[in-house]
């Protein structure tokens, strides 16, 4: 581990981080790019529901495959994983370039599986390698640095998405410019990924004899359940989860906000979820230097509150004269994601220092298993809710659920007070 002295004083990264960062931040930009580019597809087309299939099908592998994902990052280095989980990724976008570029949805989807696969045995390593490598002062800051790095990928992936597939013309074989376009970038990128992962640190596994979890989800739900012994760790994974699945659910229903109900072009709409994930890397930078410390703690309550409250404003933007529509989704959608990082960062944080080394990456698949099953969940509700509801409707609806949660969350944590330490 590094010690505190060289980490805090020099306040950069270590430099066998900066590869890992940079892996895992392009493979967040390959995701991002491609989903988008595939969801844009599906709206423009009068399929919106692809949307709600695409989220369900990429999701599927953290909920099925968290055990051996968190086994693997305990039992092997981490670092070794991280490669492994970068060849994965190669493969899926290879796949999902030639559905891109055909239109079939089943390679799509089969490609959307793929990665998910390798998101699933990839995070645990990627989360689990930071405590190891920085003193657990300096985690919060770590963290939010690297949001900032995965925000601007998640940017660049969302912004591009949409730009790449308004490419206009006719290419190679017939396929359409924008798609091929597409096609290219997600190979280049992660034939780039794929080299970056090879300086990142292999330090030797935490737990090398370490049993293999022939449950599978059942091991993970036992995981689960055991955390109940630590109410304070139960409590942050219950929030990790809260903030996933809703900052989920706005995605899904920001697509059809831009594209239908407000006719904005694939670039606007793509902007608008540029402007949430600028805010959401905003909020958790702010959050690093805001709360030092054990501060974070009052926080997170009035961060949930101020989230929940501004999605309810989305329901009154139709209400709200024509020329002011797009500038107040820009401000209140940027908004709703500087609470999300204020509240996000502490939260993962925490979840990551918590647990017992030799548990790391076992708590951390038990985490993704529990956010990943309600981010699946979002697709199928996003799906009922676009077909009841405008989604601006939609968004006030969500928010609601959000403020009742924000409220027993708040009472909760202080219930628990005496359990920080």
């Amino acid at each position: 581990m590094v010690g505190a002295g060289e980490s805090a004083a020099s306040g950069r990264p270590h430099r066998k981080f900066i590869y890992m960062a940079a892996a895992f931040s392009l493979g967040v930009f390959n995701d991002n790019f491609y989903k988008q580019a595939a969801m844009l597809l599906a709206v423009g087309a009068g399929r919106p529901e692809m949307q709600g299939y695409a989220l369900v099908i990429f999701t599927l592998p953290f909920v099925l495959l968290a055990a051996p994902a968190g086994w693997m990052a305990d039992r092997f280095s981490k670092g070794q994983v991280i490669i492994g989980a970068k060849c994965c990724e190669l493969i899926a976008m290879l796949c999902g370039a030639v559905g891109i570029c055909t239109g079939h949805w089943s390679l799509i989807f089969t490609m959307l599986a793929v990665m998910g696969a390798q998101a699933t045995f990839l995070s645990p390593a990627l989360n689990g390698s930071i405590p190891e490598l920085y003193p657990e002062g300096y985690v919060m800051r770590v963290n939010a640095m690297l949001r900032v790095a995965v925000t601007l990928a998640i940017l660049g992936g969302v912004a591009l998405g949409g730009l790449a597939l308004d490419i206009s013309g006719v290419g190679w074989r017939g396929f359409p410019q924008g798609r091929l376009t597409v096609a290219g970038v997600v190979i280049v990128t992660a034939l780039l990924g794929l080299l970056i992962s090879g300086g990142v640190p292999r330090q030797p596994a935490a737990a090398p004899s370490t049993a293999f979890p022939w449950g599978g989800p059942s091991s993970t739900i036992r995981k689960l359940w055991d955390t109940r012994r630590d109410p304070l760790l139960a409590l942050m994974i219950g929030a990790s989860v809260f903030i996933w699945t809703l900052g989920s659910l706005q995605i899904l229903l920001i697509n059809p906000l831009g594209l239908l109900q407000f006719g904005l072009s694939k670039t606007m709409t793509s902007l608008l979820i540029v402007a949430q994930m600028t805010g959401i890397g905003l909020g958790g930078l702010l959050s690093s230097y805001l709360w030092p410390g054990q501060q974070w703690r009052q926080a997170l309550g009035p961060a949930a509150l101020f989230f929940s409250l501004l999605m309810m404003l989305v329901t009154g933007i139709p209400y709200l004269p024509g020329s002011l529509h797009l500038l107040s989704l820009f401000i209140l959608i940027a908004a709703i994601g500087i609470a999300g990082g204020l509240f996000l960062i502490p939260v993962e944080s925490f979840i990551q220092i918590r647990p017992a080394p030799a548990e790391k990456g076992a708590i951390l698949a038990v985490n993704n298993f529990a956010v990943f099953t309600g981010v699946l969940l979002s697709g199928l509700i996003s799906n009922a809710l676009n077909a009841l509801f405008p989604p601006s409707v939609g968004f006030g609806l969500v928010g609601v659920v959000a403020l009742a949660w924000s409220l027993w969350f708040r009472h909760y944590m202080s219930q628990l007070k005496d359990d920080w330490r």
